[in-house]
């Protein structure tokens, strides 16, 4: 192995040790809560918790506001400040597969957790595989390295506002996030705030968002083989494939975005289901951000010059997200169902 490769080993392990080393200040904090709690109530009674310190009868008054400190201190600070210090904020993007699994046990073991446990269990499990799968995908598609590079559009950003970007990517990168995953993740909070057996509706949601899960890895995968072989032909002198077209891909432009909303809106019916139905805001705040990515997405492949023309026909034919029979390109317009 040269110099190089020596390097880029010892960056890839020092990303590995930060992003194991960051989120421990919430979990200790935690753990150290847990502890003193049922350390407390074991010999005496809740009256006797509640007369504790402030910290600790406010993280146990308010656990949906103590993940969102958590979130703020942890994620949108410390986050952002090694982001500063590493001049890349790419740790944000493994975190979005690790947040909601790391969300969902909170919930679940909180003091004022009150749930059926059959149906804690079905969220847990799927929160779980749901994670796998995306931070799979995540390694697979960054080549198996830790932080090999920060999202594109966030680098986009970076020189779009060059010296303010310090800040900006504060609300940008983070604050924002902070919305995004506590607002998808609430259906996980409801599910373990309120005690009913379990109904056909549940069945309906894990059917739902197990779908989700199921079409967004195919669609992941299709993608990660066409970027490959492209990668191939590009290194061989080849001309490059200039559009994904098959699988998944002939039926929607985005059916891996497609998938990834079904999982949340499958989540959104477990909520409902239990008179949280509220929590559907979350969810759509994340399709309504999604639609802007999607944007932005089109708008950079008809950039690219061995691609623009297909791609312009391909968006004629073919459906944005929702998957469906592709039409005809003569006089057609922009699909965007």
């Amino acid at each position: 192995m040269g110099l190089g490769g020596n390097r880029g080993a010892s960056a890839n392990l020092k990303n590995a040790v930060i992003a194991f080393l960051a989120p421990l200040p919430s979990i200790i904090f935690y753990l150290s809560f847990l502890n003193h709690h049922y350390r407390i109530t074991a010999s005496g009674s809740d009256a006797d918790w509640l007369s504790q310190a402030p910290l600790w009868t406010w993280s146990y008054r308010h656990p949906l506001l103590l993940a969102n400190a958590f979130f703020f201190l942890n994620v949108n600070l410390l986050f952002w400040l090694i982001g500063h210090i590493q001049n890349s904020h790419w740790m944000i993007d493994l975190y979005w597969t690790v947040i909601p699994v790391m969300l969902v046990h909170y919930y679940a073991t909180h003091p004022l957790a009150h749930y059926d446990w059959w149906r804690s269990r079905i969220a847990i499990l799927m929160t779980w595989v749901w994670g796998l799968r995306l931070t799979h995908n995540y390694f697979r598609r960054e080549g198996w390295q830790w932080g090999a590079r920060e999202d594109w559009r966030f680098t986009d950003m970076r020189q779009q506002y060059g010296k303010h970007w310090w800040w900006v990517s504060f609300f940008a990168v983070y604050l924002c996030q902070q919305v995004f995953l506590i607002g998808v993740s609430l259906p996980l909070y409801v599910v373990h705030s309120i005690n009913k057996p379990l109904n056909i509706w549940d069945f309906i949601a894990v059917i739902v968002s197990v779908c989700g899960i199921i079409v967004a890895y195919y669609a992941d995968t299709q993608l990660h083989e066409f970027v490959t072989m492209n990668a191939m032909l590009k290194d061989h002198g080849k001309p490059m494939v200039p559009n994904l077209d098959k699988g998944l891909w002939k039926y929607s432009r985005h059916p891996n975005y497609f998938g990834e909303q079904l999982w949340w809106w499958g989540l959104v019916i477990f909520a409902w289901n239990l008179g949280h139905g509220w929590t559907f805001f979350g969810a759509l705040i994340n399709s309504i951000c999604l639609a802007y990515v999607t944007k932005l997405v089109e708008d950079r492949m008809v950039k690219q010059d061995y691609r623009a023309e297909a791609y312009r026909l391909y968006q004629k034919t073919t459906s944005v997200w929702v998957p469906w029979f592709r039409s005809s390109a003569i006089g057609g317009k922009d699909k965007s169902t």
